[in-house]
């Protein structure tokens, strides 16, 4: 139970992070953010966000990921099957998801990228836990010294620029502007105004990516979750609570006060330099994460049967089909073909949609592996991975 509440806890992050866009308040130019009844308490909330939330959950789940892949070697294994041909259509049918998530529905997709970069990992099998773990710490930092060197050449070195341009080409063909940006979605009065926006927001996906450097971070990010998944850490917990106690002291020693740093330098434009920026984000985000993890941990071996767990894993069981359903609940709440509350939400208000989203999320997924073995997105996934039909319903399955 302890791998899906630690996904169900990622998704509540994930879905707090996420619905600062859904709701369009991150596309807000700051005259009219601040033109808001919330304007105070949608700041202070950001700031919390910043410190607490931003990259922390992706992180968890990007290191849940790399423990995934160690599951499914060691499940093929016992069954005399070849783990990385099986993963490597696992990865397929998680790129086409990917892609149909980006171009159809949101744009701030990061399943595509998962399965891109998750195509590395079969190249570090035969490595050891030593020198994965090196190389992840290099992968993390690296991101640093990109943007030292994007800092000292002035800019001049822009490796997202192919990205940039074929966005401004594409807001120029749909009629995209500055005036207009966030505002677009809730106007949308069609799904065919929605695809344009989406079709520039591939673009705007590309070029955080690169600007982020945010290949390396989660190629790092899998590699150390391969390492705990092939140490079986997770299914011995109760052996590795020293570790734990560490890890939690240490990550939330060091991740909470550079968090709240890297929360003034976010919302403040990164007044301090982009390297400067950079390395907050480094030295706070992972360590704050791998805390957050230990901690769930702890808390799990001293009160394993407090029905919080089974909350939190009900979703993380259904974990992809959830993710994907808290774009099209964003969809439906803030654009114009739904409801329309876009651009006019505060971010304090966004973020208690966000959490009534999740939990209600919670309550669907309860029931729905109730009777069902997987979710929806899960058994096309699973049925593409294997290339035959898979029974979903669990008294079907019970009846063969």
């Amino acid at each position: 139970m302890i791998l899906d509440s630690l996904r169900g806890f990622a998704l509540l992050g994930i879905c707090l992070a996420n619905f600062q866009e859904f709701s369009l308040y991150s596309f807000l130019p700051a005259s009219v953010a601040e033109s808001m009844p919330s304007a105070s308490i949608d700041k202070a909330v950001k700031h919390l966000l910043y410190a607490f939330v931003d990259g922390k959950f992706y992180s968890i789940f990007s290191v849940l990921f790399g423990i995934g892949f160690s599951i499914i070697l060691r499940n093929a294994a016992q069954k005399g099957a070849d783990g990385t041909k099986l993963f490597y259509r696992r990865m397929a049918g998680l790129a086409a998801i990917g892609f149909a998530h980006l171009m159809l529905v949101w744009s701030g997709d990061i399943l595509l990228l998962y399965a891109l970069v998750g195509m590395l990992l079969p190249l570090f099998l035969n490595m050891s836990d030593r020198k994965i773990l090196a190389i992840a710490a290099a992968l993390i930092a690296l991101p640093v010294g990109a943007d030292f060197l994007r800092e000292a050449s002035g800019g001049k070195f822009d490796p997202a620029l192919p990205a940039i341009r074929a966005q401004g080409y594409f807001n120029s063909l749909y009629g995209i502007s500055g005036e207009n940006f966030h505002t677009w979605l809730r106007d949308a009065e069609s799904y065919a105004d929605v695809m344009k926006f989406l079709v520039q927001g591939a673009f705007v996906r590309i070029r955080e990516f690169i600007d982020g450097n945010r290949v390396f971070k989660v190629l790092g990010l899998f590699l150390t979750g391969f390492c705990i998944g092939r140490n079986g850490l997770y299914a011995n917990l109760k052996q590795n609570v020293p570790m734990l106690k560490m890890a939690a002291a240490w990550g939330f020693a060091a991740g909470l006060p550079l968090s709240i740093a890297y929360s003034f330098s976010a919302a403040g434009g990164r007044a301090w330099g982009l390297t400067a920026h950079s390395a907050l984000y480094a030295a706070s985000v992972v360590p704050t994460a791998l805390a957050y993890m230990a901690a769930i941990c702890l808390l799990y071996v001293r009160f394993g049967e407090n029905p919080i767990f089974r909350i939190f894993s009900h979703p993380g069981k259904i974990a992809l089909t959830n993710y994907i359903g808290q774009s099209f609940c964003g969809m439906f709440i803030f654009y114009g073909i739904g409801l329309g509350f876009g651009a006019d939400t505060g971010l304090a208000r966004a973020e208690l949609v966000a959490c009534g989203v999740f939990f209600a999320q919670a309550a669907f997924s309860f029931f729905w592996t109730k009777y069902f073995n997987f979710g929806p997105v899960e058994w096309i996934w699973r049925m593409s991975t294997y290339g035959r039909f898979l029974s979903i319903r669990k008294r079907a399955e019970r009846q063969n």
